[in-house]
């Protein structure tokens, strides 16, 4: 018998049948998502290696032939689920935190990566120009199938996040219909650019018209028909994701790749419009987003042929290269230019592009009807541009899954790009003041109020706010107070304040807690629980003491963030350690000052002979960008 090791020590002709697979798979994409937790690592990685090893060059378990030929059409519909979930929660407010950034990565970023992959693949691996254009426009997707597993487990700044989502959904529709398009062309022996651009308009077109459609008939039924009944949030939920699939198929049937125009159009839509369920729609849609998931990556293994891969040699791996080291970068700084993005957070995005699942199914079905042409037209050449297409496209997606996606948070760390994570329960005056300090530190904050028009005031001012109320657990915890190292209750209600603050410190295990207190009679039982307090009124008084006697500090202490900052860190520079403050001195960039070296719980204003250890606590005063590049000397390691 022929075949994977495994197979061999099992009855003659044994095979798994279909529901053993599919068991398989979901049990192992469970697994993929509990290791992913423990390590820290984007999910895809795991589902990726274990569809390797499940696949047909090692256990045999999962192939083509296992699914009867409706492995495309089962792939097909879980891309429009993952699809439709990654535009449900692509917000309009989202949008406005990163609008130019976004804009160019869906626009210049997309028009570079697709000639300049194509314009690699023509001149490094003697692909026809048709087909070199076929593999620049699919790789030109990076999609919500592998960047929502990294966003999950890499906390990095809200417009950071935005424009990563918005290139991923956006660019998976432009990959996909334009690789129809083109291939289309190729297929037929007619190189048209007019013609590309019309069959592009027409595809985008359907697209968007079916999902407007099926949004408009959801939004419908979901806020005109009587859904009161006991089981109306499971209803809502199921109808939601019927309408992925409609959308999908018809869009589908209708022109070749317009379902994932389709169903992101109506994932936006019904996302940015007032929808009862939704946090049921969404919680359910991520469960079902995690099975779906662990399917098509899983199954991806049998669409990957190792002996391709292998036959396309050293000139496959420079594409490869060009592709992530040249390509990504150039397109990434050339978006965000001119844009808030720190030169670390562009070198992040620039070494985070993995490739999903629109390139790796729909260069399958491509090679597949090459190969099916090249046998009944008598083209051999297409034999060869069959493997150049796929090859290619599974290489890229290999590499860029194991060493972008998998490594991301370890990426993130070494760059030190992942903010202080802040939730502020509150936005009126006080919360939405703080709030504009803390995001012009570059800060990730995270508001949560109730109110509706304080909501949308605090929205149009650009934060990133969750509705809801922040003494409820299930608020909290969608807001991300699990990966919070700071949450803040600014409420103008010291009871609201108190039971906020009890939630984070004991519920959530919070390190840093902080309350605002309006009667200064509260201020115990609140520290008490190990919460800093800061009382309205004794802040009030010292801040017209300062302005009194010490209008020069008062006035710079303003400043704090912008111009001026005072940080306190710990010291854990091995380097750095046993020296004195006065040694120290050459080390401190300009304008920026030792003021305070605590030790042992004890503050005190150091001596020039005084010796640092490791693990002091400095605090720095000075110009805010001295202070940062300080902290970066002293404090390396976490």
């Amino acid at each position: 018998m022929t075949g994977s090791f495994p197979l061999q020590l099992l009855p003659i002709g044994w095979k798994p049948n279909l529901l053993l697979i599919v068991a398989t798979i979901v049990a192992l994409g469970v697994l993929s998502q509990v290791l992913a937790d423990r390590y820290q690592v984007p999910s895809v990685l795991f589902l990726i290696l274990s569809g390797i090893v499940l696949g047909p060059k090692v256990f045999g378990v999962v192939t083509q032939d296992a699914f009867g030929g409706s492995l495309s059409t089962i792939v097909g519909l879980s891309v429009a689920i993952i699809v439709f979930e990654g535009a449900f929660h692509l917000h309009i407010d989202k949008l406005r935190q990163a609008p130019s950034a976004a804009f160019r990565l869906v626009t210049v970023g997309a028009l570079v990566s697709f000639l300049g992959t194509a314009a690699a693949v023509y001149y490094l691996l003697g692909a026809d120009v048709g087909i070199a254009l076929v593999v620049g426009a699919l790789l030109i997707a990076t999609g919500p199938t592998v960047i929502t597993p990294i966003l999950e487990i890499v906390p990095v700044r809200a417009p950071v996040a935005a424009a990563l989502e918005t290139e991923g959904i956006v660019n998976d529709v432009t990959a996909a219909i334009l690789a129809a398009v083109i291939f289309k062309a190729v297929t037929a022996q007619q190189i048209d650019p007019r013609g590309f651009v019309i069959g592009f308009v027409e595809r985008l077109g359907v697209g968007v018209g079916v999902g407007l459609i099926v949004a408009g008939m959801l939004w419908y039924l979901l806020t005109r028909v009587d859904l009161s009944s006991g089981n109306a949030p499971t209803n809502a939920r199921l109808m939601t994701l019927a309408g992925a699939l409609v959308a999908y198929s018809i869009a589908n049937t209708i022109a070749t790749e317009a379902g994932v125009a389709a169903v992101a159009t109506a994932g936006v839509v019904l996302g940015n419009v007032d929808i009862p369920y939704r946090e049921g729609i969404e919680e359910f849609k991520g469960t079902i987003r995690l099975i779906v998931l662990s399917f098509i990556f899983i199954a991806l293994a049998a669409l990957i042929e190792i002996d391709t891969l292998l036959s396309m040699g050293i000139a496959g791996v420079a594409v490869v290269l060009i592709v992530a080291l040249v390509l990504r970068p150039l397109l990434v700084f050339l978006s965000t230019f001119r844009t808030d993005f720190s030169f670390r957070e562009k070198l992040f995005v620039s070494a985070v592009g993995p490739r999903g699942i629109i390139p790796a199914s729909i260069a399958t079905l491509f090679a597949l009807e090459l190969q099916h042409l090249a046998a009944q037209e008598g083209r051999p050449a297409l034999v060869a541009q069959s493997n150049i297409l796929a090859g290619t496209v599974f290489m890229v997606i290999v590499v860029t899954v194991v060493f972008q996606g998998g490594p991301a948070r370890w990426i993130a760390e070494r760059l030190d790009i992942l903010p202080m994570r802040v939730l502020i329960v509150g936005s009126g005056k006080v919360g939405r003041s703080l709030a504009k300090r803390l995001v012009e530190r570059r800060e990730d904050v995270v508001v949560i109020e109730k109110d509706e028009e304080i909501l949308e005031s605090s929205r149009s001012a650009g934060f990133t706010v969750k509705p809801g109320d922040g003494t409820d657990t299930d608020v909290l915890r969608s807001a991300g107070i699990e990966n919070a190292k700071t949450v803040i209750a600014a409420t103008g209600d010291d009871d609201t304040n108190l039971l906020v603050s009890q939630l984070a410190r004991s519920t959530f295990d919070v390190e840093d807690v902080i309350a605002r207190v309006n009667n200064p009679s509260n201020v115990k039982p609140l520290e008490e629980l190990g919460v800093r307090t800061i009382s309205s009124t004794d802040a009030t008084a010292w801040a017209i003491d300062n302005a009194i006697e010490r209008p020069a500090l008062s006035n710079w202490m303003t400043e704090l963030g912008r111009s001026g900052d005072v940080q306190e860190i710990e010291v854990t520079s091995e380097e750095l350690a046993g020296k004195t403050i006065a040694a120290l001195a050459e080390e401190l960039p300009n304008r920026c000052l030792i003021a305070l070296v605590g030790r042992d719980g004890e503050s005190q204003v150091p001596d020039a002979d005084d010796t640092l250890e490791y693990g002091d606590h400095v605090t720095f005063l000075g110009q805010t960008e001295a202070v940062r590049e300080a902290i970066s000397r002293f404090h390396p390691h976490d």
